[in-house]
């Protein structure tokens, strides 16, 4: 195991296994997806991070190289599951359009929002390497060009489109840091 696997295991470990929501962050501590688990958030986190059963990374909709952090708001009943979700995922989107593909459209009434986690899964300095404009900006035209590709080549469908969309709008923020 690398050193990056054993800090991000151990960043992992010190995160909920509650059922509630959950959101990746990237390199700026932005939210890029917003996810829901009923089995578990550490659980289902940890799939999305080893690429094991998670359809955003598979689908090229998120470079797992981006997330730096993940935020958790565990819950105590899975009623509260959706309305919470649908209540981030509209707060976060409406900042930067997320990833998911799928939009969500809020729900209805005032959802209170649980105490978030925060568990940065990469080592600050490594991070700090990630942000310099030299070393994202290519990697990030590499993302959406394989967005692209598995566009055209296995799955056209909306929600791809708009996770394109949104990594277009991404990817437009890195240009600007770079020049």
């Amino acid at each position: 195991m690398t050193t990056a696997q054993s800090f991000r295991g151990t960043a992992l470990s010190a995160l909920t296994n509650q059922i509630g929501v959950y959101a990746l962050c990237d390199l700026d501590q932005q939210p890029i997806y917003v996810g829901q688990s009923v089995d578990g958030i550490r659980t289902r986190v940890r799939r999305h991070l080893t690429s094991a059963r998670s359809d955003v990374i598979a689908n090229r909709q998120i470079d797992v190289w981006e997330i730096a952090f993940v935020w958790a708001w565990p819950v105590d009943s899975a009623d509260q599951v959706e309305p919470l979700e649908r209540s981030i995922f509209a707060h976060y989107d409406a900042e930067l359009p997320l990833m998911n593909g799928k939009a969500m459209v809020p729900g209805e009434g005032d959802v209170i929002w649980p105490e978030k986690q925060v568990a940065q899964v990469i080592e600050e300095e490594e991070r700090q390497s990630r942000l310099t404009p030299s070393n994202r900006l290519p990697r990030q035209i590499k993302q959406y060009d394989l967005l692209v590709d598995y566009i055209l080549t296995v799955k056209e469908a909306p929600h791809l489109k708009r996770s394109l969309d949104a990594h277009f709008a991404r990817l437009v923020r890195y240009h600007q840091k770079f020049l």
